[in-house]
């Protein structure tokens, strides 16, 4: 949690915003999550370019009520939510199918929802929580809208990374945190699955029009890591200070807005961001051989799941 906290005053010294005239009119967005903090704030702003925005929400209730939140701001607001569990690949592919029964076209897929630091839980289908929800999920349903969004090109897939990525390691052998489990080295764990996803999946859609990101939006202060306060004994004043240092929701949104709609980075793929400039992810994040290895174990994982 130190790494977290410095990372965090580093970047409140060094906070930019985003801002860019582009228009989404006539372009459709789907993202996972966004009932809540960046994910909301995110729809905010491409709701306000035009786009037409999908929400892939767990509880589609919170779903509407986030939907509303945008729609008070920007009346002409098009979102649809739909029910999307990613703990259960049975939800995933009921979803993909309804979705391509229903959008001709996805230009921007934006794999947003995560959990952060949970207890040991398990999904639906027997995976560790954080690696199923975080990456395995995402990754089973970019595959399943893959060949739509190759169609509606150009177009971008859009994961959401952390700073965590660089304290994880892919534990082929324990893959599901059986033998010790600690919450947070889990969480960077699926962090740094993503990069690696990011980066075999560029590799994969090499000339097709479909350019992928892998974002650090910053520590925001938003209810991701609301599972680590109660599971951790952190000093009080490292609480209080998340809302002194972190950024807030819109500011962390602005993130993902950047690797949606900025021209810069339109022939980038692959790569990771953050403040809005490609860096370096890092060492473990750039293996090629590593993300070939992932993406080969992903999918026997799923092929597993009948």
């Amino acid at each position: 949690m130190s790494v977290a906290f410095c990372y965090a005053t580093k970047d409140f010294w060094l906070r930019k915003h985003y801002h860019s005239n582009v228009k989404l009119c006539g372009k459709t967005v789907v993202i996972t999550g966004g009932n809540t903090g960046i994910g909301r704030e995110a729809i905010l702003d491409l709701a306000g370019r035009g786009a037409k925005v999908v929400m892939a929400c767990r509880d589609v209730e919170k779903g509407k009520r986030a939907a509303e939140y945008v729609r008070k701001q920007v009346q002409e607001a098009n979102i649809t939510v739909m029910k999307l569990d990613l703990t259960a690949f049975a939800s995933i592919r009921s979803f993909a199918e309804e979705l391509l029964a229903t959008q001709p076209h996805i230009h921007y897929l934006i794999n947003n929802a995560a959990v952060g630091a949970c207890p040991k839980w398990k999904t639906n289908d027997g995976f560790e929580m954080q690696f199923g929800v975080n990456y395995l999920g995402h990754f089973l349903l970019t595959n399943l809208l893959l060949e739509r969004i190759k169609a509606s090109a150009p177009a971008r897939i859009v994961n959401l990374g952390s700073i965590a990525h660089i304290l994880g390691k892919i534990h082929f052998e324990d893959i599901h945190y059986e033998r010790t489990y600690r919450s947070w080295q889990a969480y960077c764990h699926s962090k740094l699955a993503m990069v690696l996803f990011t980066r075999e999946l560029a590799k994969r859609l090499h000339g097709t029009g479909v350019t992928t990101y892998c974002v650090d939006p910053g520590p925001c202060h938003t209810e991701i890591f609301r599972y680590i306060f109660k599971t951790h004994c952190i000093d009080s004043f490292l609480i209080r200070a998340r809302s002194i240092f972190y950024k807030t929701a819109e500011h962390g949104a602005e993130a993902i807005v950047y690797c949606v709609v900025d021209p810069t980075i339109a022939s980038e793929s692959g790569y990771y961001y953050n403040n809005y400039k490609r860096v370096k992810a890092a060492k473990a994040g750039r293996k090629d051989e590593t993300a070939k290895r992932l993406w080969d174990l992903s999918e026997n994982l799923i092929s597993s799941v009948q």
